[in-house]
Parts: structure tokens; C-alpha cells; sequence
């Protein structure tokens, strides 16, 4: 994505000043001094972005039901990002204090608002007003969403890795088609396992609710995450570490990263992913990512799996693993064994045991010569 040009991240478009929120006194949402005679008097107390860390502070008189939930959303939030670290971390108040300083520098910088969707470009992608502080009701799928979730779930979607999703490819549908305002926006609760307990998620179901007479949907039902038959490989980071360079800026640097597909067993069955089959990707921590600020950090990190449940977003009707069953029954080479991990402790909830593994439903070297009803 092209950086934005410091004059464009400032411009207010006259065609703003004819919106609703054009007749709202600059003042009223970002502070400052109307009455000053000169830029750095005027700017005094300014508040650049006056969504957060309190959606309510500049939204709540016209959009309470939106801004209350929203304050405590993960997008403004990211809370489950500390107890996972911390999980894995020493318990030391001194060792935990420096972790949660370091994550304050690296991992919180990445959140949003509700002016970092609706009027410019997140500032953990240096920012920059969209449509020249016009207020934008439905963002920009590659200005924000993908602004943000690029590296992974952009690339992937968008084909820049793969040969991208079907649902951009063929149907042009953007990140919102999916992801609507409920999910985005929150409900206000907290205490969130992960963010697949969010309000409002989408499910394949939503949409193709029938199997359509395919004869593996009926089959498999529910045992299997739609993603395990219908994504391709996906990027998977092994070891992220985090510090600063001699000039004090923050950076974060990958050791580690793979295009792979792992099928595992789900460690979170619930009624809304009852699957025993899921997809699943490493996660980026490792036990030295935070050794830059305080050393032996996570004493504790076999705690958590350092593979978790993933919903991919390259979605293809037609994949190497749905158009033969042998495919995938048998192929041990799809299945996250002990063998592919470097702490099987830490992963024995997602590991699959050999004597688990489908086996091979044809003979060896077998071909079928007609095609069983309901193939793609």
C-alpha cells in the first residue's frame, strides 16, 4: 500500500463542512483553542483522535448504542491478548509488569477506533484521512480492514499469496459482507477466551446453509471445519521477537515463517464449532520474543498450545483434499503430529495420534474409474 502523503493525512475536504458532522465545531471533538491566533496556541491539549481510548467521549450523544459496546470491543481493546501472555509468562509481579510494558510497545499498538475506521487510516499503519475527514459509514476494505489484517488474512484473501478467495475472486464481496457491524462493533462484553467468542461471527451456514446433496458434507456433518476441505496452505510465523534498535524505535522481527496446512483436533468444542477436525496455525510467540526487555519471561510457556484453532480466508470450491478422499484420509503429512512440533507438551490438545489419523479408503496405487456422486 502506498504511504499517504503528510498533506493528505490533514485535509478537510470544504464537502466535509455539508455533513452532519461538518457542522460540529472542530473544537467540540478535538479540543484545542478556537480563539488562538497562531498554530501552536490553537493546538494546545489537542486531541488528534478523539475516539480513544473512550468511544464514548466524542460519539456517545448521537451514537450510544453503537460507542458503549464499542469502548470494550477487542478492535479498541485487544484483552485477550494479555492473558494468553501471561499465561505462559512467570508469575513474578516484576517479570509481568515489564512484559505488559513491552506489549504496550509492540502488541497493544495495533488496535482501532471508531474514527480509525470511520474517517482515516489506523494509526498502526501510520494513519492518514480517508476521504478528506468525511465521516464513512461502511470502511475501506484495503484502506482499514486489510490495512490492519494484511500480512495474513489480507494477502491470503486477496491472492497475493495462493490463488486467493473464492468469495473476492468470483463475487467481488468485501470484508464487511462477512464481518458485519454487530461483530465489529461488539456487545459489550468482556472476558473473551479468544476472539472466536465474539458477538456476531460469521459461519459458513449463514449463507449455504443446505449441503446441496454433496455426499461429503452429509458424511462428515459437522466433525469437520468447512476450512479443513475448502482453504489452501497458509502463512504460519514460528518465532517473533520484539525490542528496540539504538535509535530507541520499536520493531518486531519474524525468525521463522511457512506456507503450510495442518489439520488438527479442535481444543475449544462448543455448539459453535462442534468440529473434532479443524485447521490450525502456530502462533507467533515464542519463549525468547520478549527476552529483549526482561529475560526468562515465560517460564510458564508450555501452558497454552503453540498451535491454535484458524479460519483461513482463501476459501477455494476445488481442493487438492476434496477431490479425491485418499487425498486426505491417510495422508499423514496433513495432520499436526507429535514430529511437527517442537513442544509436544504444550500442543497435547491439537496433536493427533497416529492410531486417530483416517485411514486410506482405497488400495494403494488404486484408481477409482467413476467419480462418487456429489463430488466437485
Amino acid at each position: 500500500m502506498a504511504p499517504v502523503e503528510p498533506w493528505k493525512k490533514v485535509l478537510v475536504d470544504r464537502a466535509f463542512l455539508e455533513t452532519d458532522h461538518g457542522e460540529i465545531s472542530c473544537r467540540n471533538c478535538h479540543k484545542g483553542d478556537e480563539t488562538a491566533s497562531d498554530m501552536a496556541d490553537a493546538h494546545k491539549e489537542l486531541t488528534p483522535d478523539p475516539t480513544y481510548p473512550d468511544a464514548t467521549t466524542a460519539c456517545a450523544e448521537c451514537h450510544e448504542d453503537i460507542s458503549e459496546p464499542a469502548k470494550v470491543s477487542l478492535h479498541y481493546t485487544l484483552a485477550t491478548y494479555k492473558p494468553m501472555i501471561h499465561a505462559r509468562s512467570s508469575q513474578n509481579p516484576a517479570v509481568l509488569a515489564k512484559i505488559s510494558a513491552a506489549m504496550e510497545n509492540h502488541c497493544y499498538t495495533c488496535h482501532s477506533s471508531c474514527g480509525q475506521c470511520h474517517v482515516s487510516r489506523p494509526n498502526s499503519v501510520d494513519g492518514g484521512l480517508v476521504a478528506g475527514h468525511k465521516f464513512i459509514k461502511k470502511p475501506s476494505m484495503t484502506e482499514q480492514c486489510t490495512a490492519c489484517h494484511g500480512s495474513r488474512i489480507g494477502n491470503e484473501y486477496l491472492g497475493k499469496t495462493g490463488l486467493g478467495d473464492v468469495h473476492y475472486t468470483r463475487k467481488s464481496m468485501d470484508c464487511m459482507a462477512c464481518h458485519g457491524a454487530e461483530e465489529i462493533h461488539g456487545d459489550g462484553k468482556t472476558g473473551h477466551r479468544d476472539r472466536y467468542q465474539a458477538a456476531g461471527l460469521p459461519a459458513c451456514k449463514d449463507c449455504h446453509p443446505s449441503d446441496g446433496g454433496i455426499e461429503q458434507h452429509t458424511i462428515h456433518g459437522d466433525t469437520i471445519q468447512c476450512q479443513v476441505c475448502h482453504s489452501q496452505p497458509y502463512a504460519n510465523c514460528f518465532a517473533c521477537h520484539v525490542g528496540k534498535d539504538s535509535k530507541g524505535l520499536v520493531y518486531f522481527k519474524n525468525l521463522k515463517e511457512a506456507e503450510t496446512l495442518k489439520i488438527g483436533l479442535n481444543p475449544y468444542r462448543d455448539k459453535d464449532r462442534p468440529y473434532k477436525w479443524v485447521l490450525l496455525r502456530r502462533v507467533p510467540v515464542a519463549p525468547e520474543t520478549f527476552g529483549y526487555y526482561v529475560k526468562d519471561a515465560m517460564t510458564n510457556f508450555d501452558a497454552l498450545p503453540t498451535w491454535k484453532y484458524t479460519s483461513p480466508h482463501n476459501i477455494q470450491r476445488r481442493t487438492s483434499r476434496n477431490r479425491k478422499c485418499d487425498n486426505c484420509h491417510g495422508n499423514t503429512r496433513l495432520f499436526l503430529t507429535e514430529k511437527d512440533v517442537e513442544r509436544p507438551k504444550a500442543n497435547s490438545k491439537v496433536l493427533v495420534p497416529a492410531d486417530q489419523i483416517p485411514k486410506q479408503i482405497g488400495k494403494p496405487g488404486e484408481k477409482k474409474k467413476k467419480k462418487r456422486k456429489g463430488y466437485f
